[in-house]
């Protein structure tokens, strides 16, 4: 267990993913885990809090939530940069051994039965809100996120650190082909 996990304050929540990271996506259903890395995740409330997800019909982690009822969101690292380019261009589909073969590791926290990707600076456990006409219609669904944890060495007192941590513990923010970015310096108003 990664002793830097610490929890978030769910009203503080929505702060994990509000400088609009690429996030990686995971859920597990009939005894299957999966993994998928989106790039539209976006905070929608604070209390409770909520987000959305963009989840495209053809995914694997799609039919796992919408089976389950629950999902994680991520907040990967310029670290798991190759990680996560691999489980958002292979499908569990073409590839059953694919978090094998991306170096994915999942650990579970005794209270949350959902798969968490080891090696992010942050996670949102989210029970799914079942919106059939967003999700047919736009792949839009929303999670009420029921627990938050980040690691301590990159948010802390309810606000990101990035400017105090290794650059290893950037987000990353996929603007397309396989082009990304990292977060930048911290400025102030």
């Amino acid at each position: 267990m990664n002793p830097h996990l610490a929890p978030v304050d769910l009203a503080k929540a929505y702060r994990l993913v509000n400088h609009g990271p690429t996030v990686l996506v995971s859920a597990r259903h009939a005894g299957v885990d999966n993994v998928m890395a989106a790039a539209w995740c976006c905070a929608l409330d604070f209390d409770p809090p909520k987000l959305t997800v963009v989840l495209d019909k053809s995914t694997s982690t799609r039919e796992l939530i919408e089976g389950s009822g629950r999902f994680a969101v991520q907040v990967p690292t310029v670290a798991q940069l190759q990680l996560v380019n691999a489980v958002g261009n292979h499908s569990l589909r073409e590839a059953p051994d694919k978090l094998a073969q991306a170096g994915v590791e999942l650990f579970e926290l005794s209270d949350q039965p959902v798969p968490l990707v080891a090696g992010c600076s942050a996670w949102l456990v989210c029970d799914l809100i079942n919106e059939p006409h967003n999700q047919d219609s736009y792949d839009l669904f929303i999670g009420e996120v029921v627990g938050a944890w980040a690691d301590d060495r990159v948010f802390r007192d309810g606000r990101w650190h990035f400017e105090d941590a290794d650059p290893a513990w950037r987000s990353l923010h996929h603007v397309a082909g396989g082009h990304f970015y990292a977060i930048g310096e911290a400025l102030k108003a």
